[in-house]
């Protein structure tokens, strides 16, 4: 296969530790994500490293015994090491502490250790064979406080660190699961639950492995994932994946089943909120997405695989030169690969450009990139794909992609303006604390789908322009069906587009019937294509009077074109005459070489300050502005002839339509 093929991978810098062998020994820590390579016992080294650690840390310790599990507490303050089935013991990695060991045994009588798990940097769960024992570390006084313990019957232990909740196996089949929650020094026993085996067991020995139990969180919820593997005696078409949705409060449910369809040994991961499962003897794997639409039955919803199952990606081994396929791995939650074999840790990653092409269906391959973390760039190349003429979608496709877009699109900005709205009215004062909404990749916003997208798509001369109108059209129907404002340089690409092609009609009836909605740069737009297209002029004038708040606008373009008369006539109408410079109607006047229209216009100002001053005469700025224009283009003794005024006066400053004298 191409690298095209494959939608699974491993990180290109994985954390490189010596392999396991009879000397060294390999531990994972689930919480911290760090591996601990264990030299003969600690005597002659061990070194720790994690994905997010710059620096290994490299100590030596005391051989007293084969470890059994060794982990650091959170932020690598304390190390706690169990090398026998009654106790653990601890070292401080505090500056300026005490490194002398300090030693725990469980507090309950005849139990066995199975291991333990740190909740925080300073508190400890031993669990045993008999219960559950909650321990806050002190290491200034170099010993442990008992918080909490619970007597049960526990068969093995699973620890989910991001939910903070460890899951004891209990009862003789092993399928009665015990949850616990911890938080700050408490520990609060949850709801237990019963997984339903495939089959009625036919002998009373443990059934259910922790090899078939997996924790994870999935879009934001904790999820207990059971394999249940095909039974001889059923008619299931193979194995499947039951998840049982692990609440806070409230009783755990059976919330989905994912079909595998087929039988075997397999390894689960959970990526990008993306369920892997690895198929062991095909070396295929298999995603699954519990948000995509599924077979509801009533009580649980059914998915399916969302593409052909394909390999991971062979990783290039430095070493090896090529690259090779990763050998006795083991997967950890949430998205660890390990080979202690190889010496190697790596994240498992999903690859999104190449599920492209093996998701036909555009609808369902939006659905499943808008739910992805590095989605938007992707998804604008989908957008960009679905225009090109090899492989262009019909418009119900396109609208289909848009809706999708805008209507992720709207939860953010509605989101943002609840936010602002709540800031604004003080309630982050009195109430919860607030958080600012996160803009996650799946808002493809106008901007991002204007630059990426549409004024490439229209810049292509190949494409019918029917067809790219219609694409412009179809976007903008999506964003008002959503009511989000469309963005101005939005409705100039189809005004460029029309005039491009000519078809000013088009361009008349979409102005005419507000199909482009007003704005001042679209209306400025519309002047400037005056000559190729005289209607303009009054279009961009009649929407700027639409607007109400472009009043300057207006009287600005009016005295451009010399219609001194009807600029004057539009500030009279809005009641603005009484405030407006003079001195910028005389000079437009001026430049009109109309005497009749200067003195007509020099008239209605005298007159003005006549009636708001008491005297005909402008301010002392505006007098010799005035004065000087009026020189320039007449004998200011005409002014002064009764007569002549009397002939002259200011036609009546009636309301007109804006643009016509």
């Amino acid at each position: 296969m191409g690298e095209e093929d494959y939608y699974l991978e491993l990180c290109e810098r994985p954390v490189h530790f010596e392999k396991a062998n009879p000397v060294n020994c390999v531990f994972f820590d689930e919480a911290n994500k760090q591996v601990f390579a264990v030299r003969s016992g600690g005597a002659t080294g061990v070194v720790v490293k994690g994905p997010d650690d710059r620096n290994p840390i490299s100590f030596r310790m005391e051989d007293k015994g084969e470890v059994k599990c060794i982990k650091f507490s959170l932020e690598n303050k304390i190390l706690a090491v169990q090398r026998t089935s009654k106790t653990v013991d601890f070292s401080n990695f505090i500056p300026d502490s005490s490194q002398l060991e300090y030693t725990q045994e469980c507090k309950t009588k005849n139990a066995n250790i199975l291991g333990f798990c740190w909740t925080s940097s300073t508190e400890i769960v031993f669990i045993t064979d008999q219960g559950i024992e909650f321990y806050q570390v002190l290491p200034e006084k170099r010993n442990l406080k008992l918080l909490k313990s619970q007597n049960i019957n526990v068969n093995w232990y699973m620890y989910c660190p991001e939910g903070s909740v460890i899951l004891l196996s209990t009862t003789v089949l092993g399928n009665v699961l015990q949850p616990f929650y911890f938080r700050a020094g408490t520990m609060s026993k949850l709801p237990k639950f019963e997984i339903e085996l495939p089959a009625a067991p036919k002998s009373t020995k443990l059934s259910l492995s922790e090899r078939d139990i997996a924790m994870a969180t999935i879009y934001g919820q904790l999820y207990v994932l059971f394999l249940r593997h095909h039974s001889r005696t059923s008619n299931s078409a193979g194995a499947e994946v039951v998840l049982y949705h692990l609440p806070r409060e409230g009783a755990c449910k059976k919330m989905h089943i994912l079909k595998l369809n087929r039988t075997g040994k397999f390894a689960l991961n959970v990526v990008d909120n993306l369920v892997v499962v690895h198929h062991q003897d095909t070396e295929t794997s298999v995603i699954f997405d519990i948000r995509l639409r599924g077979e509801f039955d009533g009580s649980v919803t059914l998915h399916h695989p969302v593409l052909p199952a394909r390999s991971i990606q062979p990783y290039q081994i430095p070493a090896a030169g090529k690259g090779v396929a990763v050998c006795g791995w083991k997967g950890e939650q949430p998205d660890i690969i390990i080979s202690a074999s190889q010496g190697y840790l790596w994240n498992l990653q999903v690859k999104l450009q190449p599920i492209v092409n093996l998701l036909p269906d555009k609808g369902r391959l939006m659905d499943f990139l808008l739910q992805r973390k590095e989605c938007k760039m992707v998804i604008l190349s989908v957008c960009s794909q679905m225009l090109t003429e090899s492989d262009r979608a019909t418009l119900p496709v396109i609208a289909t992609v848009f809706d999708k877009l805008n209507q992720e699109y709207k939860k953010y900005l509605d989101a943002e303006q609840n936010y602002t709205m709540a800031v604004e009215a003080g309630q982050s004062r009195s109430g919860p604390l607030l958080r600012r909404p996160v803009r996650t990749q799946a808002v493809v916003d106008q901007s991002d789908m204007y630059t990426h997208v549409l004024s490439v798509f229209t810049e292509k001369k190949e494409t019918p322009h029917k067809f790219v109108i219609a694409v412009l059209m179809e976007y903008i129907r999506s964003l008002n069906q959503f009511q989000i404002t469309v963005q101005h340089y939005l409705h100039e690409l189809v005004i460029r587009t029309l005039v491009q092609h000519s078809l000013f009609s088009t361009l008349h009836q979409f102005l005419q019937y507000h199909v482009l909605s007003d704005s001042k740069p679209l209306a400025c737009l519309l002047l400037s294509l005056e000559s190729f297209y005289p209607p303009a002029h009054q279009l961009s004038l009649d929407m700027l009077k639409r607007l109400s708040t472009a009043n300057d606008e207006i009287v600005e373009v009016l005295l451009s074109k010399h219609q001194v008369l009807a600029a004057l006539r539009f500030i009279r109408g809005i009641g603005g005459h009484d405030n407006i410079s003079a001195r910028k109607f005389l000079d437009a006047a001026k430049q009109t070489e109309d005497h009749m229209l200067f003195y007509t216009i020099f008239r209605f100002f005298e007159q003005r300050n006549q009636r708001l001053r008491g005297n005909p005469s402008f301010t002392p700025g505006e007098n010799r502005a005035a004065r000087k224009l009026w020189g320039s283009h007449i004998q200011y003794s005409w002014l002064e002839n009764p007569m002549d005024r009397g002939a002259c006066g200011l036609p009546s400053m009636g309301s007109h339509r804006v643009g016509h004298d």
